[in-house]
């Protein structure tokens, strides 16, 4: 009898403890944060599906107990579309907005931000988008103390690597170009660029290894990106440019790239003279002896991963005839060959 009265209550502890634990999962994850969050439920997803797009925004604990409350609070299917959620809603909160759709359903705003893009040219893109002052925009990204709270955030992205002497923008070449979606809500300029940032990490994480074997940071990593980037067309092999970048730091060459005089001037010109070779910059890759002090622009994926795996070669030299085609070369006599066919 004694032993039957302690089963009893061994159960009664392990059930109240269940209910207890399945109670707390359904609480909200941070109770203090509000910041907003879009949330797409594409069309067609299961449960399972949109437990793990809520987990991995961060807004619920447990996949399983958010599952489990659905399936006990059966009113009606959750509804596809665009939702606002913050850390501070609860699982109660975010089925109940699921399941009723319609009013709690939010339109979205697209950002497309170009591979290739500089950060005066993003600046321009979001303060058309969200209506915003473009000075005022380039000014807060360059904004020192703005910049600390970030890194406060992307500790292992963003290291005073920015803040060397002659970098013109910080943020140059942080930024990942792509396409955005922001809800019908006013996002701070943090909330804007915090997405972007998001996806230079989650890019730069899946090639730690590769960064580690060539002993690259972050910085060296999307500045070197960045030159191929902008040296790159669309039928260019990146790689190979790559090689070709590789092989001069090998012996000592100067990378030489006339994208990095045009950054050092600050403005677009469509040919670059002799005079201009000589500006005197740290992004002046004629100027200076290797990468130079930053990025010069934003990187995609396929210039990030160039920078990373360059082709094996022994070219020193390239050039893009009028059709955009890329002519590689191993010499400089062979170079300037090509150059008196294709350009005048």
């Amino acid at each position: 009898m004694l032993i039957f009265t302690y089963l009893i209550i061994a159960c009664i502890v392990v059930v109240g403890a269940g209910f207890a634990t399945y109670k707390y999962m359904l609480k909200p994850v941070n109770s203090a944060n509000k910041q907003i969050k879009l949330v797409t439920i594409p069309e067609g997803s299961s449960v399972d599906n949109i437990a793990a797009i809520f987990k991995k925004k961060n807004l619920i604990k447990n996949t399983s107990i958010f599952k489990l409350y659905v399936k006990l609070h059966n009113k009606a299917s959750l509804k596809s579309g665009n939702y606002h959620f913050s850390e501070n809603q609860g699982v109660a909160t975010i089925v109940n907005h699921l399941q009723v759709g319609g009013k709690y359903q939010v339109a979205v705003k697209d950002l497309m931000i170009p591979e290739g893009s500089q950060i005066n040219e993003i600046a321009a893109i979001i303060a058309k988008e969200f209506k915003l002052d473009q000075a005022a925009v380039l000014k807060q990204l360059n904004d020192k103390s703005f910049i600390q709270g970030l890194q406060k955030k992307f500790p292992q992205l963003i290291t005073n690597d920015i803040f060397k002497p002659g970098i013109r923008y910080p943020l140059e070449g942080y930024l990942y170009p792509s396409t955005y979606m922001y809800g019908d809500f006013t996002p701070s300029l943090e909330e804007i660029i915090t997405p972007m940032l998001n996806e230079t990490v989650k890019i730069l994480d899946q090639y730690k290894a590769e960064m580690s074997n060539k002993k690259l940071t972050p910085h060296q990593t999307l500045t070197m990106a960045s030159l191929i980037e902008e040296e790159a067309t669309g039928t260019t092999d990146r790689k190979l440019i790559s090689s070709v970048f590789y092989n001069r730091l090998k012996i000592g060459m100067p990378l030489q790239t006339d994208p990095t005089v045009l950054y050092a001037l600050g403005k677009h010109k469509e040919r670059v003279l002799y005079k201009d070779l000589e500006v005197k910059s740290p992004y002046n890759t004629y100027y200076v002896k290797g990468l130079p002090v930053g990025p010069i622009a934003s990187a995609g994926v396929d210039s990030i991963v160039a920078a990373l795996e360059p082709a094996k070669s022994d070219y020193l030299y390239f050039l893009a005839d009028k059709t955009g085609k890329v002519i590689f070369t191993k010499s400089l006599a062979e170079h300037n060959t090509e150059k008196e066919k294709h350009i005048k």
